[in-house]
């Protein structure tokens, strides 16, 4: 489980270092490779492969070709995809079209959320952080009478 905030540098070859604390639950299955994608705002998203194969690919290979939405959020999930395999020093290449995507240049915020990490610019995510200014109480109070329902 992913969980807690890092501030990382990129290096110049747009490495990122996964933390420690992060390491540790990768599990054997996933083998150090991760999938690093595009997030559903301006962040990076990364995997481990194995919890993306059993449950990112699957759901995504449930989505219609046909449907013109499903088909959309697939191209733009994927065309920016990459899989990479944690180097000798623990860092992940993250691909330059990605780091401009999320507007990352030389400092990051690596964010635990359970069972993915995010990447953020930080000053984009303390924008993001005011552009949905709910406060807490109200968001975990609408959020979590869903799930019990």
């Amino acid at each position: 489980m992913f969980l807690g905030s890092f501030k990382y540098s990129v290096d110049a070859k747009g490495r990122i270092s996964i933390p420690s604390r992060f390491r540790k639950y990768v599990t054997q299955d996933a083998n150090d490779t991760f999938i690093i994608t595009r997030g559903i705002v301006q962040c990076i998203d990364i995997y481990p492969q194995d919890f993306w194969k059993e449950d990112v690919l699957v759901r995504i290979n449930q989505l219609d070709d046909f449907d013109p939405d499903e088909s959309a959020f697939k191209r733009m999930l994927l065309e920016l995809a990459a899989e990479d395999k944690l180097d000798s020093q623990s860092r992940l290449l993250v691909p330059k079209n990605l780091l401009e995507f999320a507007g990352i240049e030389k400092e990051v915020l690596i964010l635990g959320q359970n069972k993915k990490i995010e990447i953020w610019n930080p000053e984009k995510y303390e924008s993001h952080k005011k552009e949905n200014s709910k406060p807490f109480a109200e968001i975990a109070k609408q959020v979590m009478q869903k799930k019990q329902k």
